[in-house]
């Protein structure tokens, strides 16, 4: 989903052609799946993706100027969000094992450091926070929008599938925020710590539960974001904001699913049942037609990267083709330090999880898990779950 594309505007022809090769490609994916083609090597770190936001040091607020902090900095490792005031940090993959998570922890200090100073020499500062407590709804405007021709095309299809209704939030929660806001900029007042976890393919519907049941008690532990708009909502008031930011609802042109969404059910067989769901439920939204050859799964890819599950299978083909796990619950910040605690617990958990006898899954409906994550979205380390 992070490259960017060269138009914004497609004909009927570009959709059909899209469906045609996103059906190819999943079919691809299901092949390798049943011949065993898929990486078997032990878990690794993934990656992680931090979410951060650029602000004036006198006034707290948000400061839009990452294009002008990216080309100063020059650094592979940065790259633009949403907003021209949010901008993201990544890490290369790692170990597991051993000292992986000092090594994580050691390059994102490094990159992070070199973020904020190279913010100061343009008059920024930088914070991490789920949600930045002094913006305000005033800052998320479309001329806050980055410069990329992806955002703006995304933009452009989520509304068209709106059919002309405005994005609307309603959240109670200790006090009540409702509003309406004529486009998608709202996502942007949510910003995330993303953990990828690499497993073996064989072992991709253990961890994925796993990672669903982990999901509440990892959102309890690292809540931080009660605050939207001078409102005191939920004790992590990102969750729904972000579901609500980008709802289509029945505004979709094949069912009722959601684009932001804890998931319709476990994992039952194979993680190709998320596919087909993705095939089958989720019209495109940016049918960009590549040249890449079909097993590069490019189109898979990048429909894939449109439909923001809390917890979301990816496909990786460089080297041997392998299955990591999005893990998304988590805020951004408030330190580096509490990111690479939370994402400690989290390997712990579902690595416990998914080593059980039994899987845990079948011992848990899916209902419970779901619920759970929204008590924690709620109530933080004071939820009753399940």
């Amino acid at each position: 989903m992070g490259q960017e594309i060269d138009r914004e505007d497609f004909s009927e022809a570009d959709f059909h052609e899209f469906r045609r090769r996103l059906a190819a490609e999943t079919a691809i994916l299901q092949a390798w799946l049943e011949s065993g083609h898929l990486d078997e090597a032990p878990a690794a770190i993934g990656g992680f993706e931090v979410e951060a936001w650029l602000i004036d040091p006198q006034t707290l607020r948000p400061a839009p100027r990452n294009r002008e902090l990216i080309e100063r900095a020059d650094d592979p490792l940065l790259t633009p969000e949403l907003a021209r005031f949010n901008i993201e940090l990544n890490t290369t993959p790692e170990a597991l094992a051993g000292d992986g998570l000092e090594r994580m922890h050691a390059e994102m200090q490094a990159t992070w450091e070199r973020l904020a100073r190279t913010a100061g020499e343009i008059g920024c500062a930088t914070a991490l926070a789920g949600i930045l407590p002094s913006a305000r709804h005033a800052d998320f405007g479309v001329e806050s929008m980055s410069d990329m021709t992806r955002y703006r095309a995304l933009n452009r299809q989520l509304l068209r599938l709106r059919e002309g209704r405005l994005p609307h939030l309603d959240i109670r929660g200790r006090e009540h925020l409702e509003l309406d806001h004529p486009d998608v900029m709202l996502e942007a007042a949510a910003t995330s710590f993303q953990i990828h976890l690499q497993v073996p393919a064989s072992r991709i519907r253990r961890f994925f539960n796993a990672s669903m049941i982990a999901s509440g008690p990892l959102l309890a532990a690292g809540a931080n974001s009660p605050y939207l708009f001078g409102r005191d909502l939920w004790a992590e008031t990102r969750v729904p904001l972000f579901e609500q930011a980008v709802e289509l609802g029945t505004y979709a042109l094949r069912g009722p699913l959601k684009r932001v969404t804890f998931g319709s059910d476990y994992i039952a067989e194979s993680p190709l049942e998320l596919f087909r769901e993705n095939l089958e439920h989720y019209p495109p939204l940016l049918p960009i037609l590549f040249d890449d050859p079909p097993e590069r799964l490019a189109h898979l890819r990048l429909h894939n990267g449109t439909i923001w599950r809390w917890n979301r299978p990816l496909v990786g083909v460089d080297g041997t083709p392998h299955l990591r796990l999005e893990q998304r619950v988590c805020p951004a910040g408030p330190t580096l330090a509490d990111q690479v605690a939370n994402a400690a617990f989290f390997f712990g958990l579902a690595q416990s999880l998914a080593d059980r006898p039994f899987p845990p899954a079948g011992q848990l409906e899916f209902a419970h898990a779901k619920q759970n994550l929204y008590q924690c979205a709620r109530h933080g380390l004071a939820a009753d779950v399940h």
